[in-house]
């Protein structure tokens, strides 16, 4: 590895959104520790689901993540979880992203080094997903994650779904996690003002690449319950690709077959600033913008 300052980005989820004890007890090491910078958590009640953003060095930051999660496998257990967002375990999915004088081949291997940890330390089934996948049919976490963990126990002793580390039967308690390498990724989702599941899903059905819609968008329909609302809720992978405001529009014009309007938006966790940059100047009808001429990137050049 190169000798410069490196950075990581990682953005563990965990299936706890309700308890904010919880929570806080599974952020805990990511907090004041030497080369690890905690940025951004949140959670989500009716996703029970907890999204937390840190970078840090390769090293310190994969011990930091262990850590979690090993806090989290004592916290939570899956045979109690019930949640609006598909999950197949305890810690549901950790991606390493390249940020700083890491290649996309060295995040592949810092994810692989630290699921091969942590599958042994904790005896927890894990798959490679996304770059670091060890067959293509693993790429899609949606794939990898069908099934979730009430049928995971099932799918997971098939010999072509046998994890890439630990044990081949899923934790009684935790699950199954998913480990891997991206590109960063814009969690996205749209909300419609209606109560009907079935149009937010039809909607989704539309957007999302798996079934005829947009590259590098992932979607399902999602209940908020607690608003009496539904929402399109995607997860877009490379946004440099297919923007933000072009998933918008689409699910407007979708919405519309159906008598209903977008009442809102919302971005969870962090966000790379290109990606709204790109939507400004889409909206604003700006010619030739570029991120040269934003302020905060001459800034901090």
């Amino acid at each position: 590895m190169s000798s410069m300052k490196q950075i990581v980005q990682c953005v563990p989820n965990f299936s706890e959104g309700r308890d904010r004890a919880k929570i806080e007890k599974i952020v805990e090491p990511f907090r004041a520790k030497s080369g690890v910078k905690l940025l951004d958590y949140q959670n989500d009640e009716d996703h029970n689901r907890a999204v937390v953003t840190v970078v840090g060095a390769p090293k310190q930051l994969t011990e930091a993540v262990i850590e979690a999660m090993g806090i989290a496998i004592d916290m939570i257990d899956m045979r109690q979880h019930q949640g609006q967002h598909p999950r197949m375990g305890a810690i549901d999915v950790v991606p390493f992203i390249p940020v700083k004088n890491v290649s996309p081949e060295e995040a592949v291997e810092i994810s692989r080094s630290a699921a091969a940890q942590a599958a042994q330390k904790y005896k927890l089934p894990i798959f490679l997903y996304e770059k670091s996948a060890s067959r293509p049919e693993r790429q899609n976490l949606a794939i990898v994650r069908k099934g979730q963990f009430e049928g995971m126990a099932e799918k997971i002793r098939q010999t072509e779904w046998a994890p890439d580390f630990g044990p081949a039967e899923i934790h009684p308690t935790a699950g199954v996690t998913a480990m891997g390498a991206r590109m960063p990724l814009v969690a996205y989702n749209v909300n419609l003002d209606t109560a009907n599941f079935e149009i937010a899903d039809r909607i989704a059905k539309q957007v999302r690449h798996i079934s005829g819609g947009l590259r590098y968008c992932k979607g399902i329909g999602i209940e908020l319950k607690d608003r009496g609302i539904v929402q399109v809720s995607m997860n877009m992978t490379d946004y440099t690709k297919t923007a933000l405001y072009r998933v918008f529009e689409l699910i407007r014009v979708e919405a519309r077959r159906y008598g209903v309007n977008v009442v809102g938006s919302e971005i969870i966790g962090l966000v790379p600033m290109e990606a709204l940059i790109d939507t400004a100047a889409y909206y604003l009808g700006l010619e030739d913008f570029s991120m040269e001429q934003v302020l905060e990137t001459r800034i901090w050049e």
